[in-house]
């Protein structure tokens, strides 16, 4: 394999931190610098210097416009996530996030976890709205973490997807990994992670439809990539081939994707809670367009 697809591989990290490692000169091969492209063989002497660990990412508390706290107790929160909020600090982004929005409006969440993703037990993209749970208490955090793992939650989805799905009631079983030339994105790779989704067509029309999505597994990007593998991908999904001539037409300017419901059992007493999470305006504005041009 090639340098950057192996180490990749053995190391865990992203081909273009791989490929910066190399141009470092910190990737040697039998005593002399290997670069990206260069392959590795069998029975050859493979030495990696890795570079000094970042420092973390700080969670700073900034209130966030839009979003809504849907239910909260000593154990849990969950929340109505808006567009174009992150679910915790990671490096490079500087926008709003959950845990920030939280910690300014005086939540206190679980301190387990990385210091700055303290109480997330799963996250949404940026670019996805809908209902989210973070850990309040350590107990709760994890119990949930388990929850997640072990695929006991239920967690629904709507998206319109360009076209119709056939058959209208589906499964889509196909491992997912990053992208082999993008490492920005995701895509169905062999070699990736078991990824499985089903959905039900809820509505059809002219240029797309309305999908309900029940994801049994949770990979970053998983309805996005598995749609657009079917060649229906999420209406304003630009990333993942989406049109987007379609996409202005509905004033779409993200992937129309809706963390709809949540359910789970409650951490302190077992009981099964469900929450339910509106379409917010912009992808209610799309849905209507579509419906008025059927």
């Amino acid at each position: 394999m090639r340098v950057d697809a192996g180490l990749s591989k053995l190391l865990g990290l992203s081909r273009t931190a791989v490929a910066a490692i190399a141009e470092a000169g910190d990737v040697v091969i039998d005593g002399r610098p290997a670069g990206k492209s260069d392959r590795l063989v069998a029975g050859t002497l493979l030495e990696v210097t890795l570079p000094a660990p970042e420092r973390p990412v700080e969670m700073i508390p900034v209130p966030v416009e839009g979003l809504r706290i849907i239910f909260e107790d000593d154990d849990i929160v969950v929340v109505d996530k808006p567009v174009g909020v992150a679910a915790h600090p990671s490096p490079g982004w500087t926008g709003p996030t959950v845990i920030g929005g939280l910690a300014a409006a005086g939540v206190r969440v679980s301190t387990s976890g990385a210091a700055e993703r303290q109480g997330v037990v799963h996250r949404l993209d940026v670019g996805t709205t809908g209902v989210m749970v973070v850990a309040k208490s350590e107990y709760a955090y994890t119990v949930l973490k388990r929850a997640f793992k072990e695929r006991t939650v239920d967690k629904i989805y709507h998206a319109v997807v360009q076209g119709l799905p056939d058959p209208s009631t589906g499964t889509i079983d196909a491992p997912i990994d990053r992208h082999p030339k993008h490492d920005y994105k995701f895509a169905v790779v062999a070699s990736g992670k078991p990824s499985v989704t089903h959905y039900t067509v809820l509505e059809a029309f002219r240029a797309a439809s309305l999908v309900e999505v029940k994801l049994e597994t949770g990979r970053t990007h998983q309805i996005r990539v598995h749609f657009s593998a079917l060649r229906h991908p999420c209406v304003g999904d630009l990333t993942y081939g989406a049109d987007p001539v379609l996409a202005k037409r509905l004033g779409v300017t993200r992937q129309w994707l809706h963390a709809r419901t949540l359910g789970f059992e409650h951490p302190a007493d077992g009981r099964w809670v469900e929450f339910t999470s509106e379409y917010p305006e912009d992808l209610a504005v799309a849905l209507e367009g579509l419906r008025a041009e059927s």
